[in-house]
């Protein structure tokens, strides 16, 4: 078994009779981790940037068959990854930094220290060729970084400029639908207001542009001046008294309508005369 989970090898018989005493150390140039996308996975070499090597903690054991000869093994400690290591997998070795981390992990010292994810911004990686997963494939090649095709770089930032733009439809279309309330409030306001229409517009039109300055406000004409004439010429004719009611309304004084008798002139006799 190549690898031992750190938060489990204490229960597993084949790696807890291990602990005490067949501890041991790693040491490697680097290592490679693969990411997995849709269509395809990409490899990246991990190291350290400076050149040093990586050092893991590992357990080892021996193995020996009936003619006598002795197999010997190892198994590297994982851990989960660390925060900037996330992107490119979920688990990572267990890297031990510095002379005092590799010398405790040997010694049996303050274990549980030493089995956290590897923090420190000395740790880089880079992509190289998928030849690596071939067993034949060997050489300086193996290590040699790689371009990475434009739509594999761009993949993210054309996530997060396709929510750009929908985030600016949605403000566009809610944009709108303000703009048709203030329509439609203005044509109701017209209606309730008694003032003659040229008074009424003028009035809105102020109002509404004092509570709502960062929203256009339409224009007489922006209104529709047929619109405007309609509702006005509707409210005419409901306050125009019928014939049933003209007998007993009360007329205006005209000045060139003459009454019979004494009597006041009446709108019936005004309108007869007409």
């Amino acid at each position: 078994m190549f690898n031992a989970r750190s938060e489990s090898v204490c229960e597993k018989a084949s790696f807890r009779r291990l602990l005490p005493k067949s501890r041991c150390l790693v040491a490697v140039e680097g290592f490679y981790e693969w990411k997995k996308d849709v269509s395809k996975k990409q490899p990246y070499y991990i190291h350290f940037k400076d050149g040093r090597p990586l050092v893991f903690a590992a357990l080892y054991d021996s193995w020996e068959n009936s003619e006598g000869e002795k197999l010997h093994t190892f198994t590297i400690r994982t851990t989960s990854a660390s925060s900037t290591f996330q992107w490119l997998h979920d688990r990572m070795p267990v890297i031990l930094g510095d002379k005092g981390s590799t010398d405790a992990w040997l010694n049996g010292s303050k274990t549980d220290m030493l089995l956290k994810p590897y923090e420190n911004p000395d740790l880089v990686w880079y992509p190289v060729t998928p030849a690596i997963g071939k067993l034949s494939f060997e050489g300086p090649e193996c290590v040699k970084e790689v371009p990475l095709k434009t739509q594999e770089k761009n993949s993210i930032s054309k996530f997060f400029s396709t929510r750009k733009v929908e985030k600016e439809q949605e403000s566009n279309m809610e944009q709108s639908v303000c703009d048709e309330s203030v329509k439609t409030n203005l044509l109701n306001n017209l209606k309730e207001d008694p003032r003659s229409t040229d008074d009424r517009l003028a009035s809105l039109i102020d109002k509404d542009h004092d509570s709502k300055s960062n929203v256009p406000v339409p224009s007489l004409g922006d209104v529709g001046k047929s619109q405007v004439k309609r509702d006005y010429e509707e409210l005419l004719a409901d306050t125009k008294p019928s014939k049933d009611k003209i007998e007993t309304s009360p007329a205006r004084k005209k000045g060139n309508i003459k009454g019979g008798g004494d009597k006041q002139p009446t709108l019936f006799s005004y309108f007869g005369k007409k």
